[in-house]
């Protein structure tokens, strides 16, 4: 028993590492894409309490969010709307595209391998800095509300008129859109 609450933070991340991985597995192994989209917020979710167990309160709570709620949410109405069911088997399709995804899983694997490498040959960074504002120590979370809008309010507010005008766009195209089709 010992030895249990000892090991009990690995063992909570090899089970979420493990539910991650198997989310992910079912991601791309479900025919029907609304189990395909529930297995990707179990994937989301495990990836949450990953970031929980770094003592990365702040990215856990923009992880379900924004991915766990308002990206699922998208993907969700998007299924809905299309009414797909099943993906229909296309074998044809599928062998051609074989020595294009092998060759892209290998330069990916090197890829990851020269990552690997080059992280291994770097000197950690000290994770206090992430928890310190001007040498004051403070929680993850309030050190990165500090750092974000009073070191970086103008790049902050920058990137969110982007959005937003990307946003606008989006809709006005969408009408347009819908007013050819209606028209014709």
């Amino acid at each position: 028993m010992n030895w249990f609450i000892v090991h009990f933070a690995q063992i909570v991340f090899y089970v979420l590492a493990a539910c991650t991985v198997a989310g992910a597995i079912g991601v791309i192994g479900f025919r029907n894409p609304v189990n395909a989209a529930l297995s990707l917020l179990g994937t989301f979710l495990s990836v949450a309490g990953l970031f929980v167990l770094m003592h990365a309160e702040f990215l856990a709570a923009v992880q379900i969010l924004v991915y766990a709620g308002g990206i699922m949410v998208l993907f969700l109405f998007v299924i809905m709307l299309v009414r797909v069911r099943t993906i229909p088997e296309e074998p044809q399709y599928l062998r051609s595209l074989a020595p294009a995804a092998v060759g892209v899983g290998g330069l990916l694997a090197v890829l990851v391998g020269v990552g690997l490498w080059a992280a291994a040959r770097t000197p950690i960074a000290n994770p206090a800095a992430l928890h310190q504002v001007q040498g004051i120590s403070l929680g993850n979370t309030e050190a990165v509300g500090w750092n974000l809008y009073r070191d970086y309010l103008l790049p902050f507010e920058v990137v969110s008129i982007v959005l937003l005008v990307a946003m606008i766009g989006a809709i006005v195209m969408g009408r347009k859109e819908a007013g050819k089709e209606g028209g014709a």
